[in-house]
Parts: C-alpha cells; sequence; structure tokens
C-alpha cells in the first residue's frame, strides 16, 4: 500500500475500475467515461484533514466510484516530500468506511483510493507547475477527458493570495472544464479584513469558482430546515410569525476550552468563531422568507440576503460575554505573555437579535454559544406562544395533545442527551410531514425528556443514514451545488452587520466563570426589551482573585465642585439616575401636571434611554414634554442626529403624546441651520410659551473632553453670557454646525444632572474638579442652577481612572 503511494503508474486508472467492476459495483467496464476528476488537498497533514477532509474525499469516492469519473487525489502541504508522505499515509491507512458498505466492496475500494493518492510539496511556483504537469500527463497517457479540479484550502487565510495566484497561473484545467476552490473560515476579521480578502480572491477566481464553507452547513439537521419549513408550510404559514412564535434559541454549547488554540481565539473569540457565521447561517434559514422554489440557489440567496437587511443594528447591550477563569492562565503560558497580562477575549457570548419585518418584529432570536460549559451539545429551539388555558386538571390532560403544553419546534444538531441529530414537534403543534426515505420515525427512548418535556410528548426524526457534515459538503462541491456555501455577498452582509458589536465590546470585561458543571446559574441572562444582562450579579471571588475590592470607595467624597456627587459602576449609576429622573418627573406632575426634561445627545445617555424605556413604566409619559439640550445641523433622519438616538432608543418604545415632543428646528426650509431662518428663536419661542418662565424641571446634560457641555465650546462665541436662551455654534469636529440650548437658559432649570463615564473622562474630571467659574475656558464650570440644584454623576472609571 506504501508503495502504491508513491507513483500513479500509467494503468493504474483502468486497474481501479476493474478491481471495483469485479465486485459487482459497476454495471459495464464499457460504460463511457464522463471525465477525469482531479482533487488536491492543501494543509494535507493537518487537523482538519486529518479529522475529516480525507474522510469526506474518502466517501466521494465511495459514492461515485460507479458514476463514469475517474479520479486522482493529490495531498500537498509545505512539509518536505519524504516526511510529508509519511504524515498523510498514517492518516489514509485508518480511513473507514460507512456502516452500510460491506467490508469486501470497503476494502478494495479504499486500497484503490490509497492508489490513487499522492503527496506533493507545493511551496514554490515550479512546485505547481509540476503538480499541473504531472496532471496533464496522465490525462494524455490513459486519454481521458478533464472533467475539472477541486482544490481544497485548508490552510490558514494568509497563504489564500499566494496560493490562488499560483492555482490561477499555472494549474487551471484544460478549457471546458471546471475549476471548484474551496475555502475554509476564517474569511476575515472584521468587515474591511474580509472586503480585503474578496478583492484579492476576485482578483484570481470568479464567484462560482469559489466555494466557502461554512460546516455547519452540512449538519443534517441544519440542511434540512428549509427543506422542512417547504414540506410543512400548510402546517406553518399561519405561525410561523410574530404572532405565535415566542422566541427563538441557536444555541451551541461546548465542554473543551481553547488549550491549545490560544493563539487563533485570541485574535478570533467566540462571536468571530460561532456566532459571525454558523449561527447566523442557521438564523437566516428560520427567519429567511421562504422562496417558491427552494432548489434554486438564486432565489435561496437573495432571500438570505434580504433578512440581512432586516436585521436590526446591534447595541454593545444587545450581548453578555463571558471567559472561564482558566484562559488568561493558558494564553500567558502558550504565547508567553507577561504575568499581569489578563485578556478581555470572550470565550461565553449571548446576543440577542431582532428583525424589522412584519413576520418577526419583536421576537427575539438568541444566539448563544460558549466552551468550558456544562455540555457539548448544539441545537434549534422554536418556542410557540401558548394562548390556551385549560380547566382541567394535569393530570387528567392527555399527554402530548394537551393545548396548555409547551410548543416548540426543534432541530437538533447533535451531541447532547439525543446524541444524534433530529427534528422534534411537539405533538400538540401538528404531526410534520418528513421524506420518508431519508428520515425515519423514532419511538423509543421515551422516558428521556429534553426541554422539559418527556420525549413521548414529540414527533421525533432522525436521520436514516447519519452523514458527516464535511462529507455531505464535498459531496455537494463535486456536483456544484452551492446553497451549501457563503458568497461573497452573504460573507460582507454578515460582516456589515457583526462588525459595529465586535467594535462597540473591544473594552467590554467578560463575566468569569470557573467552566462546566461549576458555572450553574452564572451565565444566566435575561432580555429587557432589546437589551440582554446577566440574572446573577457577579461574584466577588470571581471579580477579583486578588482580594482586592475596587468597588469599595469609602473614601470618596459626596461633593464635587460643590455639588452632590453620585458615583457608582456604570449599570448602578445608571439605574440611579433614571430613578431620580422619574422622582423628578412624579413631583412635577404632582405640582404642575407636566414635567419638562431636556435631555443631551451622545454615547452615554443611550443606556439611560435603555433603562427608562424598559425599567420605568410607572413613569408619566403621557404629562412629559421632551426637549433637547443640542443638536447637530444634520436632518432629524441622519444617524448623526441626536434626535434620531433618541427616537431609536426611547420615543419608539414609550406612549409620550406626539404634540409633547419637540426636536430642535435645524433643519428649516430645505436647509441646515441657516441664521436667517431663525431656528434658535422659534425654539426660544416655544420653550417660552410652554415652560413656565422657561425653567425645564429636569436638564441631562455631558462633559466633553475639552470641558464642553451641550454644544457649547471653549471661546464659544455665543451661548455662555447674554441674553440668548437658544444659540447657532461650532464645533471643532464634525458636524461642525450645532444648536444649543445656553448657559443662562440652563442655569433657569430647577436640578440639572452631569453625567460622566468611561476612562476617557477621567483626565477632564481631574482639571474640571482644581479649576473656578472660567466657563470661557471651560463651558462645563459656567453650570450653577441660580435656583435649582446640580447634581454630577460618575462612574468610577471617569472619577478614579
Amino acid at each position: 500500500e506504501e508503495t502504491g503511494l508513491k507513483s500513479l503508474h500509467p494503468s493504474m486508472l483502468r486497474a481501479a475500475l476493474c478491481a471495483i467492476f469485479l465486485l459487482g459495483a459497476l454495471p459495464s467496464l464499457a460504460k463511457e467515461s464522463r471525465g477525469h476528476v482531479s482533487v488536491v488537498l492543501l494543509g494535507a497533514t493537518g487537523d482538519l484533514a486529518k479529522k475529516y477532509l480525507w474522510e469526506g474525499l474518502f466517501h466521494l469516492y465511495l459514492d461515485q466510484v460507479s458514476s463514469g469519473h475517474s479520479f486522482t487525489f493529490h495531498g500537498a502541504a509545505l512539509t518536505a516530500h519524504e516526511p510529508g508522505q509519511r504524515l498523510m499515509f498514517e492518516v489514509l491507512k485508518n480511513l473507514a468506511c460507512p456502516s452500510d458498505v460491506s467490508p469486501d466492496r470497503c476494502a478494495v475500494v479504499k486500497d484503490q483510493f490509497l492508489k490513487l493518492s499522492r503527496y506533493h510539496q507545493l511551496k514554490t511556483s515550479e512546485n505547481y507547475t509540476a503538480l499541473n504537469r504531472e496532471i496533464e500527463t496522465l490525462l494524455q497517457q490513459e486519454g481521458l477527458g478533464e472533467a475539472g479540479r477541486i482544490f481544497y484550502f485548508s490552510v490558514p487565510p494568509f497563504a489564500y493570495a499566494e496560493i490562488a495566484r499560483h492555482i490561477n497561473g499555472s494549474c487551471r484545467p484544460r478549457p471546458g472544464a471546471w475549476l471548484r476552490v474551496v475555502l475554509e473560515k476564517p474569511f476575515g476579521h472584521d468587515l474591511k479584513s474580509a472586503q480585503q480578502l474578496a478583492i484579492e480572491l476576485r482578483t484570481f477566481f470568479r464567484e462560482e469558482e469559489m466555494y466557502r464553507v461554512d460546516h455547519y452547513l452540512g449538519k443534517q439537521a441544519v440542511a434540512h430546515i428549509l427543506p422542512f419549513r417547504d414540506q410543512n408550510r400548510r402546517f406553518l404559514d399561519p405561525i410561523w410569525n410574530r404572532h405565535h412564535v415566542e422566541r427563538v434559541e441557536i444555541v451551541l454549547k461546548e465542554t473543551l476550552d481553547a488549550k491549545g488554540r490560544t493563539s487563533f481565539y485570541e485574535q478570533y473569540g467566540v462571536i468571530r468563531d460561532v456566532l459571525q457565521n454558523h449561527l447566523t447561517e442557521v438564523l437566516l434559514y428560520l427567519a429567511m422568507e421562504l422562496p417558491a422554489n427552494i432548489s434554486s440557489t438564486e432565489d435561496v440567496l437573495r432571500h438570505k440576503l434580504q433578512t440581512f437587511k432586516s436585521l436590526q443594528g446591534l447595541e454593545s447591550t444587545s450581548a453578555v460575554l463571558g471567559q472561564y477563569q482558566a484562559y488568561t492562565g493558558q494564553v500567558r503560558e502558550e504565547l508567553q505573555k507577561a504575568q499581569d497580562y489578563v485578556s478581555m477575549t470572550p470565550t461565553f457570548a449571548g446576543v440577542l437579535i431582532q428583525l424589522d419585518s412584519l413576520r418577526w418584529e419583536g421576537v427575539p432570536f438568541l444566539l448563544t454559544s460558549g466552551k468550558a460549559l456544562d455540555e457539548r451539545v448544539g441545537y434549534v429551539r422554536v418556542l410557540f406562544k401558548n394562548r390556551a388555558y385549560c380547566i382541567q386538571r394535569e393530570s387528567l390532560r392527555e399527554a402530548g395533545q394537551s393545548q396548555c403544553g409547551p410548543k416548540q419546534i426543534i432541530f437538533y444538531i447533535g451531541h447532547g442527551e439525543l446524541s444524534c441529530p433530529a427534528v422534534l414537534i411537539s405533538r400538540n403543534l401538528f404531526k410534520p410531514i418528513m421524506p420518508e426515505g431519508s428520515w425515519k420515525e423514532v419511538v423509543d427512548r421515551p422516558q428521556l425528556r429534553l426541554f422539559g418535556l418527556p420525549l413521548s410528548d414529540y414527533y421525533v426524526y432522525s436521520p436514516v443514514k447519519e452523514r458527516e457534515a464535511y462529507s455531505v459538503l464535498i459531496s455537494s462541491i463535486f456536483h456544484g451545488r452551492k446553497d451549501s456555501f457563503i458568497t461573497t455577498e452573504n460573507l460582507l452582509a454578515s460582516w456589515e452587520f457583526w462588525t459595529p458589536l465586535l467594535d462597540s465590546l473591544t473594552q467590554q470585561v467578560p463575566r468569569l466563570y470557573p467552566g462546566g458543571l461549576e458555572n450553574q446559574h452564572l451565565l444566566d441572562f435575561e432580555m429587557m426589551g432589546r437589551e440582554l444582562s446577566f440574572t446573577l450579579e457577579e461574584p466577588v471571588e470571581l471579580l477579583h482573585a486578588d482580594g482586592q475590592m475596587p468597588g469599595d470607595y469609602r473614601t470618596i467624597q459626596p461633593k464635587f465642585r460643590q455639588s452632590p456627587l453620585v458615583s457608582a459602576w456604570p449599570e448602578k449609576l445608571i439605574a440611579q439616575l433614571a430613578t431620580d429622573i422619574e422622582t423628578a418627573a412624579a413631583k412635577a406632575v404632582t405640582c404642575c401636571g407636566e414635567f419638562h426634561l431636556a435631555l443631551s445627545g451622545g454615547s452615554s445617555p443611550i443606556v439611560l434611554f435603555q433603562q427608562l424605556a424598559t425599567h420605568h413604566y410607572g413613569f408619566p409619559w403621557r404629562h412629559t414634554h421632551l426637549w433637547l439640550v443640542d443638536e447637530r445641523c444634520v436632518p432629524l433622519a441622519d444617524p448623526e442626529s441626536n434626535f434620531r438616538s433618541l427616537h431609536d432608543h426611547l420615543l419608539q418604545h414609550v406612549r409620550l403624546p406626539y404634540l409633547n415632543i419637540h426636536p430642535m428646528p435645524v433643519h428649516l426650509n430645505r436647509r441646515l441651520c441657516v441664521e436667517e431662518d431663525r431656528g434658535p428663536e422659534l425654539y426660544a419661542k416655544e420653550i417660552a410659551e410652554l415652560v413656565t418662565n422657561a425653567s425645564l424641571d429636569f436638564v441631562l446634560l455631558g462633559l466633553g473632553s475639552d470641558g464642553h457641555t451641550a454644544s457649547l465650546f471653549p471661546h464659544s462665541s455665543s451661548g455662555l453670557e447674554g441674553a440668548q436662551t437658544v444659540v447657532l455654534t461650532e464645533s471643532p469636529v464634525k458636524p461642525h454646525q450645532r444648536m444649543s440650548l445656553s448657559l443662562p437658559l440652563i442655569n433657569k432649570a430647577r436640578q440639572v444632572a452631569v453625567l460622566v463615564m468611561g476612562k476617557g473622562k477621567h483626565e477632564i474630571t481631574t482639571q474640571i474638579s482644581r479649576v473656578g467659574q472660567e466657563p470661557r475656558k471651560w463651558p462645563i464650570s459656567g453650570v450653577n442652577p441660580s435656583s435649582g440644584q446640580l447634581v454630577w454623576y460618575m462612574d468610577y472609571d471617569a472619577l478614579l481612572g
């Protein structure tokens, strides 16, 4: 056998076909050849090739040996010929056939597969030229037509461009034959890197030649989502929507940690490794509008891209992050980091995704994955709302038929308690249509419980023949079916969706968890509107293993610049500020029948807006007037607009009378902030008419790193003093033009709060604490309510650095 690997004898293909014919696998030796296929596996001695790819190629040969095609298999790597061939042969001799293949047939086909396989060192352009020459010589000697060539890139992405250049330059097949280039993730690190990689590959290959692998799409339960939806349209059409679906869970849990892979994990983390690709693709299969013909690759792709466009943008509050305790130590050891190095890379993530579509509006899609968890399992769970109320006690209801029982559809991807792929449908939903030849009903193991119910409460189906994902995908590649692969357009749409969240999480400290069964409820999280948060406080012993407690600042003075100071960690600080605003609102409404609240723009108030929208249901919104402290001179619908931020994070979630919303008039007569349009005067007049004595009840301000507040900047020519209450100003950063309340108007307010958050504000906070009242130099220092109260709200990062 080992000798057979060293060279491809001229009569080898004919001898292989004859051997198979003797076992009755071929009906006739005279069967017309359908052309020769050369398969080149780059990275042939790597982990992925050893675990999955050689087995997938062997199974392809088993399936196609009687199809009329002839094959050769070329393993390739940077390793020199002798050691490389030895490593590859160690893998090949351990290949196994599926259980439904007879031992005799397996032995013969495996022997031929080994003889048709050869190792090459592919390092230089000459190596690629020699490989091409060998393939061409073989075709000529055997008198074979060429069907095509498959190049499987089981190599790091940084090597793609050079390999692609060599293949394009010297290894393309003959005219009329196809080329299929198979690419493994990661396909970039963010949108920019993915775009760059796509541009490089497009230089050498056409889109139809590239097959980007997401092996999850080869998992049998995942691959059956669209066929299941299609075959059960009459049952699902009425209920596959926001009126009936409570939530969707897409979960991949692992018990293994990242040990041995920390160099990769430090670059990518769990979101890039699993959520951005595997779990997102599953979400698209579930949420996309079903094409009339699911066999049309073009239609499926078009519907997937439409679904991407309907995904709502993610905020940092859309995710919860965790990291198993031993991870940083493993990174220090494997990557030779200093002993004080602390990794911020998440090994666990839960992300809440929602869609702007009539079908799915308001339905939470929860994507969850992590390492060092309590079990290894993957599943998709569609949980339906239950509107039934059953009078008869539970013990008298017919098991599995009661409309009061949970209703769910589960695509069980594998492992876990079932240990095999499966589709489960609650019996009180419907009996599904399943393809008899490929899926069978499971009736044993009735005592097993899944998601709180005995297995007998479900219709359960599993594949007649289990197939490994890579075997499924390699077969699809051979047949030129692209519906289970990631196109460039699909890839870039995914990165465009995920990159803003990844950028917003770079400084977020993940929650530490011990790993395995000891995690208990530490990683449980809950939804509040569009936000996720852990249900339990992080234990002190996990947060501060060194015994120090930076949260216990008993020496902090309760005043800042002679005014009251509230200081806490961000979450508690925002909760306190929101409570204080609600208290002020209730007091104002009780006294005067209405509450006038002026809010600033910027990033810090967004979390406050979300807190008010999702935690303060007793807030007197119907009696509240909402004003803006400042506004950028852009259209109100522009993403840069403060009003747009206020709308997205607060207004659309609360019941505030339309006439009580007062955006600044920056866009008049189809132009922005032109003095002749008298926008500031209009806003000042509106305040004077609606607010008693122009004295706002509550004004929320921020603090810029240069000491500005509202849109009043150092050395501003207007707004720092004088009679004007609303002014146009110039910002040193784009967009430059602003409209702002003036210091004199702000100082007439009954209550003013200044919210300061983040380490980036520590330096200016320190400076401001030492200066007097110098509004020309430090506009924030001019905030001094004449008859109201000023309160500073600072998180510990801003206060203490």
